[in-house]
């Protein structure tokens, strides 16, 4: 019974600090927090820096300079959103940057502090600037709510949790704590981590699709782009519980939804859609 509590108790400890965490503005929820950001964007930017050294930058083209340009107008409806709710301090510490990455993978991605990256092959998808909208929104969201840090924060919780179950089993022979292993990775992967993982995925598309309303595009636009991202996939996609993203029918339908929000909220920076 002892060594069951211990596992209970590491639960109740994280559930304690996950909710004396600070509240992210764009979520209205504590994060699952353990790292600052004076923490982590300086190994964030060392990282960026590297993967830009390794890789073939474009810049100069049509291309790399409407990543720019989207980019800044993401970052400028975010500024404004933060300064209209009371937070104009929350991206002290940021350094917005946008690279076109010469790459046939069809992926975008924004690590913590700001440093965005497009793949060419994506441009394809993206087709104009809304979709492009689409998807610089959705990245920087991740940044913006922390996602980075609370991943971090989340394999740290993890692991205490393996720390814990190798304490209770300690007096069962070596065939069953393995076992125990085995069940507890599975179980914490499908019944914690994926769900967070896509739990995630669905904040960035909700407050994605508000930048990109904000900045002026048109959030109905968001759909088509990723009906066309589902399209280029040719179906080829894990169950949804398998996997760390949405569902193309799970994550449009809620984009769907979420479009008369995203337009109130462009609304009241003025922002108006026919």
């Amino acid at each position: 019974m002892k060594k069951h509590l211990s596992i209970t108790g590491l639960g109740l400890c994280a559930l304690g600090l996950f909710f004396s965490c600070a509240k992210n503005p764009f979520t209205g929820k504590n994060n699952l927090n353990f790292v600052s950001n004076s923490e982590l964007f300086p190994s964030s930017f060392q990282q960026y820096g590297t993967f830009l050294k390794e890789n073939k930058v474009i810049v100069g083209t049509a291309d790399a300079k409407r990543v720019e340009s989207v980019g800044m107008k993401i970052k400028a409806a975010a500024e404004r959103w933060l300064k209209a709710n009371g937070h104009p301090e929350y991206l002290n510490g940021y350094q917005w940057e946008y690279k076109l990455i010469d790459n046939k993978e069809v992926n975008a991605w924004c690590m913590p502090g700001g440093k965005i990256v497009v793949y060419t092959g994506i441009l394809p998808v993206t087709k104009d600037d809304a979709g492009l909208a689409t998807v610089m929104g959705h990245e920087v969201s991740h940044a913006l709510a922390n996602h980075g840090a609370q991943r971090m924060s989340a394999t740290q919780l993890q692991q205490i949790g393996a720390v814990g179950v190798a304490v209770a089993t300690g007096n069962k022979s070596a065939e069953q704590q393995k076992m125990w292993q085995e069940y507890y990775g599975i179980g914490s992967q499908v019944g914690v981590m994926l769900p967070f993982s896509r739990s995630h995925e669905s904040e960035a598309d909700k407050i994605g699709l508000t930048l990109m309303a904000i900045a002026g595009y048109n959030p109905e636009q968001a759909i088509a782009f990723w009906e066309r991202m589902s399209a280029s996939s040719g179906g080829n996609k894990p169950p949804e519980f398998m996997s760390t993203h949405p569902a193309d029918a799970t994550r449009i339908a809620n984009l769907k939804r979420l479009i008369p929000e995203a337009k109130a909220e462009a609304l009241k920076f003025g922002v108006v859609f026919k």
